[in-house]
């Protein structure tokens, strides 16, 4: 062998036994975008609560503020969009430097809670789901099918690190007031932006590209009931908006009956299930085939084809509902039993981040030890544990003015509630999202997940709007204990899941 062949072979070995830097792995770039991904949710569903109830605004006018998070359901509008113009970074990019600039305006903004509060929260959710657009669809492009379950136990880590940092932002407002922590976070979604771009190159679209939107439109112009049946959905998803809407207008024959049963759960469900029905027939239909290549609803078609993908939907409406039903009314919670911003960023940083992190990690190791079906239902029911220790930190917790010291045994039952709804939670997600990008074809993985994911988001901005009401008329205690209750109607689905889990679709 020649000197020069030599060198050769032992400067092979030496760079394949040197170890992959971290920038270069997959891991390491799914743990900065769902940092990136989790933390405007922290914002909106931790910072904003604490915030406005310091403030003195009722428990009903904060759960009024979720049905802002409609944005995250109705983000399958724009998806398209995103899938077409692909350069899913700088997406990432521009929304989070956009939900900086709406940080800088509550920095500078004052305390009040006019006009403008609603206008710039409603741009904050609009930009955070574009972010979410492009991160889901960029990391499902990314990893490969046997990469999901650690690779999900990253993305439940580091999303609830992206949540959980929220409480930093609490810390720094007990310690130098508000101004300062929308300020900070106002940074940190600048350093979220800019390490983005840095991220690897986006993969070239799997299988072949959409069709025209122009032959799309001639197509659908051909078949109206495929239009009334989205519009029926879309009117079913944004129906918890036109009571509050009314009330803000003055449209007192809709006030009049928006208060009633059949308004807010009958009519609105009704639509759903009616547009469901229509989207599948259309879908099954004769000219299906042409539908499907179309850029925009196509990816309905592609998965509204699939057999049982009705009851599928309807699971990823309920899995979690009773995680969301809870979620919005914990840290309003916190703060009428008397914990300070500063006590609550604290737990939130240092115990929840730890455990979350655990959660997802041991979650992800669990689904792909016993498969995704499996992990569902027994992860699940871990998830469904963290409302009985709310439920029972209520019961035993009193509710006590603004200022009042609270007891060290009764921080200690809040505390421990607090860990295990982290560390639970992490373990439920997990699964759930294996489960999502499982049924998620990577040729439109963009606008696909963004479809399944709004509907998912669907239950927590509607479950956090009826939260402010269940809690101000039940009581903490009773209503925690309610939502355990909601954790299980989806349990009877899981025969038609088992079914999708067998039919993968072909990527």
């Amino acid at each position: 062998m020649s000197a020069s062949s030599q060198a050769a072979g032992d400067n092979a070995r030496n760079t394949a036994d040197k170890p992959t830097p971290a920038y270069r792995r997959k891991l390491f770039w799914v743990a900065l975008l769902y940092f990136s991904e989790g933390l405007p949710l922290g914002v909106f569903y931790d910072l904003f609560p604490v915030y406005f109830r310091q403030q003195g605004v009722s428990l009903a006018d904060i759960g009024l503020l979720s049905l802002l998070g409609l944005a995250w359901t109705v983000k399958f509008l724009w998806a398209p969009a995103v899938d077409w113009a692909r350069h899913h970074r700088r997406w990432i990019a521009a929304a989070n430097l956009g939900m900086a600039a709406v940080m800088c305006a509550f920095a500078l903004g004052g305390t009040g809670f006019g006009t403008w509060v609603w206008w710039a929260i409603g741009c904050f959710t609009l930009l955070s789901a574009t972010n979410d657009i492009a991160t889901d669809g960029y990391t499902i492009e990314l990893l490969d099918r046997h990469e999901y379950g650690m690779a999900n136990g990253f993305r439940i880590g580091f999303y609830r690190a992206g949540m959980l940092a929220a409480g930093v932002l609490l810390i720094v407002s007990g310690w130098y007031g508000w101004t300062w922590a929308w300020a900070l976070g106002a940074a940190v979604f600048v350093v979220n932006g800019s390490a983005a771009l840095l991220a690897p190159r986006e993969k070239p679209r799997a299988g072949a590209a959409p069709g025209l939107l122009r032959d799309e439109w001639t197509l659908l112009k051909q078949q109206p009931a495929f239009l009334l049946a989205l519009g029926l959905v879309l009117g079913g998803l944004l129906w918890p908006v036109l009571g509050p809407l009314a009330k803000a207008l003055g449209w007192s024959a809709v006030q009049t009956v928006s208060g009633s049963w059949w308004f807010k759960g009958a009519l609105p469900v009704g639509l759903m299930f009616a547009g469901a029905a229509l989207l599948v027939r259309a879908a099954q239909g004769p000219r299906a085939d042409e539908l499907r290549q179309g850029p925009v609803f196509g990816a309905w078609v592609e998965l509204l084809a699939r057999p049982g993908m009705v009851a599928v939907l309807v699971f990823i409406l309920t899995f979690k509902l009773g995680d969301a039903a809870m979620g919005f009314m914990v840290k309003p919670f916190w703060v009428d039993a008397g914990f300070t911003a500063a006590q609550i960023g604290v737990v939130s940083v240092n115990l929840g981040l730890g455990l979350s992190i655990a959660g997802g990690l041991i979650g992800g190791w669990y689904v792909d030890r016993v498969g995704i079906f499996k992990g569902l239902w027994v992860l699940g029911l871990w998830q469904a544990l963290s409302n009985l220790g709310y439920a029972a930190a209520a019961s035993v917790v009193p509710l006590v003015p603004a200022g009042t010291e609270v007891a060290l045994q009764h921080q200690l039952i809040v505390y421990s509630a607090s860990a295990l709804e982290s560390f639970t939670g992490g373990l439920g997600t997990g699964a759930f999202l294996a489960f999502l990008m499982a049924i998620t074809s990577k040729q439109r993985a963009t606008t696909e997940y963004a479809i399944l994911s709004s509907i998912f988001a669907f239950s927590r901005a509607v479950a956090g709007w009826a939260g402010g009401i269940g809690a101000q008329e039940m009581g903490y205690a009773n209503y925690f204990f309610l939502t355990f209750w909601l954790s299980f109607p989806a349990y009877f689905l899981l025969p038609a899941v088992k079914r999708m889990l067998e039919r993968p679709p072909q990527a």
